[in-house]
């Protein structure tokens, strides 16, 4: 009676384990099938060198947010935040690709670009204008206005 009292103990501590399990890792898995299946977000932050916002934007106005759309990349949206430190070197934006992979596959595109590289040599020609990059990918909620 014992051993069976065991056997069935086990048997339901290893049901119990396998759903416990499964319910942690189904959304772990939904999100990594978004990212690969559906449209991604990518949200960057810019800082500029000391004084260089305006050459900074400028080359994204001019120049960088078209070759973003050759490459397949869509600009969503652009701020400078309110914050009057942040506002002298920020630039924040927003750009949609159909998934991480198209995402690195864009970027790769751009980077190899003969025309981006004329453009960064410009911009830069009177010393670096970009202090860092922040990046960040985002899936949409189901709620989402954004999708």
């Amino acid at each position: 009676m014992k051993k069976t009292m065991f056997k069935t103990m086990m048997s339901t501590l290893a049901s119990v384990t396998f759903v416990a399990l499964t319910a942690l890792l189904v959304p772990a898995q939904a999100q990594a099938q978004a990212q690969d299946n559906g449209p991604v977000f990518e949200l960057r932050t810019y800082t500029a060198t000391p004084g260089n916002l305006d050459k900074l934007l400028t080359r994204f106005r001019d120049h960088t947010m078209a070759l973003f759309e050759k490459h397949g990349m869509t600009n969503v949206g652009y701020w400078v935040p309110t914050d009057p430190e942040a506002a002298q070197n920020t630039l924040i934006y927003l750009l949609r690709h159909d998934s991480r992979a198209a995402a690195n596959a864009s970027w790769s595109a751009f980077g190899s670009d003969p025309a981006w590289a004329v453009v960064n040599e410009e911009s830069n020609r009177d010393g670096a204008i970009l202090q860092g990059v922040e990046r960040r990918y985002l899936t949409a909620t189901d709620f989402s206005q954004m999708k």
